[in-house]
């Protein structure tokens, strides 16, 4: 839905999401943060608050984690060509044997562990679906790069688009 009623006043999402982009446009650019404020009539401190809520630390260490992936040994060797530091990738019977191979205990305990292991990276790719994604953002603590590779539930392998890969890896590695 694009309007919202908050309290007495109506907001359009469209209009909020187009100001963001232009501010991030001009930004882009090279104009300062205070040229922009002046240029669109924000306060320079929104235009602080908006890009420290989308900061995502460049140069710092990288994992990543997609399923049900398809073209798995395309997004491996792009993974490692940009040095990240670890991955796990599965297709959707790699990801069915590996809830099938061990009891509840036994899973719960495993998912414990890579969730930690992933917490001990500055940034971590997430390829998976819209609803995986959000949850790993919520478990990472928002240091997820989410990649849609579908809307869930996703009932089979899907393809990582490589281009889209190579650019996030090109922005984080600098």
């Amino acid at each position: 839905m694009d309007l919202l009623r908050i309290g007495d006043k109506v907001v359009s999402l469209i209009k909020i999401n187009n100001k963001v982009n232009e501010i991030l446009e001009y930004r882009t650019l090279g104009l300062s943060q205070q040229e922009v404020a002046e240029k669109l009539g924000v306060e320079r401190t929104f235009i602080s608050r908006l890009e420290g809520l989308g900061e995502v630390r460049k140069g710092q260490s990288i994992a990543a984690i997609g399923f049900p992936i398809k073209n798995k040994a395309e997004v491996e060797a792009t993974l490692k060509a940009y040095g990240v530091e670890y991955f796990l990738l599965m297709s959707e019977s790699e990801r069915t044997d590996f809830v099938n191979e061990c009891s509840g205990v036994q899973l719960s305990n495993r998912i414990m562990e890579l969730i930690n292991k992933f917490r001990s990276f500055d940034n971590v790719i997430v390829m998976g679906s819209d609803y995986r994604n959000r949850i790993a953002r919520d478990l990472l603590d928002n240091k997820v790069i989410e990649m849609d590779i579908g809307k869930s539930p996703i009932k089979e392998d899907a393809d990582v688009n490589l281009e889209a890969l190579t650019g996030i890896l090109k922005t984080l590695k600098g």
